[in-house]
């Protein structure tokens, strides 16, 4: 019998993503990628990952000059899981109040938020924003989620100033905890999944979560 093609994963190319280092990872994991702006891509990938760096108002402002944001919100209607990660995960909301408030995608009810972290008084100073660096993730019911065999508490490498804010306590996969503050670090509803951490940089258990995109994608 012949061998069935690998998965195909369209990266969203709008200007504000880390795009080499997800397409390495999924890569590794035996995923075909294409880096893309075409929305005729998006729709004939069987996944889409939305990554992304930078304000949240450019993001959008570029995803909707390249006609793709309609694309993006029919695609898990259309069957096509798509994943945000970093930026991408807080594009997945309803709003952000990043130096302003711009409307999202709207996948998932809530909003994107500034990390305020309190005053921790083992330290000197107030805690510094953005978050630069590794914390932990805890949940640890994500069996059925691309979380699967990620141990609860494993850190993963964040670096952001902002955090999202989900309705839904329903639609949180992670939290984690940043100056005394508790935020959502990993959303999963239906074929929608978002990370605030950058899983393409934080060692084997982030590159898990692309195998387990990899598993999710094959079929049996």
């Amino acid at each position: 019998m012949p061998e069935r093609a690998a998965p195909s994963v369209a990266i969203v190319d709008y200007g504000l993503g880390n795009l080499f280092s997800v397409a390495q990872a999924c890569a590794a994991m035996g995923l075909r990628t294409t880096v893309t702006s075409d929305a005729d891509e998006l729709q004939r990938s069987a996944c889409i990952v939305l990554p992304g760096v930078g304000a949240f108002g450019d993001a959008m402002s570029a995803l909707s000059r390249l006609g793709l944001v309609a694309v993006l919100q029919r695609a898990p209607e259309d069957g096509i899981p798509l994943v945000g990660i970093c930026l991408g995960m807080q594009l997945l909301m309803e709003r952000s109040r990043e130096f302003g408030v711009y409307e999202g995608l709207g996948l998932i009810p809530g909003t994107v938020e500034r990390l305020q972290p309190e005053h921790d008084a083992g330290t000197i100073g107030a805690i510094k924003v953005p978050q630069v660096g590794w914390n932990g993730i805890f949940g640890g019911h994500w069996d059925a989620s691309l979380l699967k065999g990620v141990a609860n508490g494993e850190p993963m490498y964040f670096v952001h100033s902002y955090a999202v804010f989900p309705s839904r306590e329903d639609d949180v996969l992670a939290r984690s905890s940043y100056g005394g503050v508790s935020f959502c670090s990993a959303i999963a509803r239906g074929r929608v999944t978002g990370f605030q951490f950058h899983p393409e940089r934080s060692g084997p258990a982030g590159l898990g979560i692309y195998r387990n995109l990899a598993a999710a994608l094959t079929p049996r």
